[in-house]
């Protein structure tokens, strides 16, 4: 329990100080952009056509909504950190204490079947993930809406359950699960390609006699962690925007996007336009070439 209340507290504390770079992310993500690309500098020291990085377009959420304006759908995002904390920790813990012990009957062959145990431990994890993901995902849309009001000046979100009943009302209750599916997906392929890719660097690319074995082998956990969520950031975009597309919304409605039929009809509308990226940096953003800029409508084209 105190464990728990430690993660609890610790995960409040950077969910509120990433915050405000979820906050420009998601408004990225979905198309805002609200100054038309400047001439700047890339990390290479050639001049490109950049568009807003992560400082300037905060510097523009809070001219307009003042620093508070940076936490939009804070209220919503801690109960999900919070509640998905307990949840994964309630149901690993249910899931250990269901398997049968054999490490102390076989610990013999501990050594050749390091590869059975990764699996384990993953499908493990992976239980306890999507249990968290499936009870938080409406926090989670919620916060996203929150955010994208900001585009078209909306308040239809505001309390966490004002924003459930009005969810529900509008789209059912399903509404309260849009963009599960991808989410699920990326988190589950994302956890197996990195405990996998992990295993295999750590048992055959490094020798146990290096030394500050137990380095290294943190140090490819971390590389493979990122090597994963790059791979599967598309679920994350496609996820995001699913969970505010045609939900009254101006920043889930034409021009920013297409009302999509499913989430596969997004990945694949984004996949045409060559987005599946979008929002992955916000440092030296590129302006797309080819790609005309409607200052009105703050919408590439």
């Amino acid at each position: 329990m105190a464990d728990t209340f430690s993660q609890v507290l610790l995960g409040s504390g950077l969910t509120v100080l990433s915050h405000p770079l979820m906050y420009v992310k998601v408004l990225v993500q979905v198309g805002h952009e609200p100054y038309p690309p400047a001439l700047g500098r890339n990390i290479f020291g050639r001049q490109v056509n950049q568009l807003p990085g992560l400082f300037a377009y905060a510097k523009h959420i809070v001219k307009i909504d003042g620093k508070a304006g940076l936490f939009s759908g804070l209220l919503p995002r801690l109960c999900a950190g919070t509640i998905g904390t307990v949840v994964h920790s309630k149901v690993l813990q249910q899931v250990q204490e269901s398997e049968p012990c054999e490490d102390t009957v076989n610990g013999h062959k501990e050594a050749a079947s390091s590869l059975d145990q990764v699996v384990k431990e993953t499908s493990r994890e992976m239980a306890a993930r999507c249990a968290a993901t499936l009870v938080t995902h409406p926090f989670h849309v919620i916060t996203l809406r929150c955010m994208v009001q900001f585009i078209g000046r909306e308040t239809k979100y505001s309390g966490v359950i004002d924003s459930m009943v009005t969810v529900y009302r509008e789209d059912g209750i399903l509404g309260l699960f849009a963009g599960l599916v991808p989410r699920l997906l990326g988190d589950i392929i994302s956890l197996w390609l990195c405990n996998m890719l992990a295993y295999f660097i750590n048992t055959y690319a490094l020798e146990n006699g290096m030394s500050s074995m137990s380095e290294m082998k943190g140090y490819s956990q971390a590389v493979t962690g990122f090597f994963a969520s790059m791979l599967t950031y598309p679920f994350v975009l496609v996820s995001n925007l699913m969970a505010v597309n045609n939900s009254g919304l101006a920043g889930g409605l034409p021009p920013y996007a297409p009302v999509y039929c499913s989430w596969v009809d997004c990945w694949r509308q984004l996949s045409r336009e060559g987005n599946l990226s979008r929002g992955s940096s916000l440092f030296f953003r590129k302006a797309p070439a080819g790609k005309k800029y409607i200052l009105e409508q703050k919408r590439f084209y």
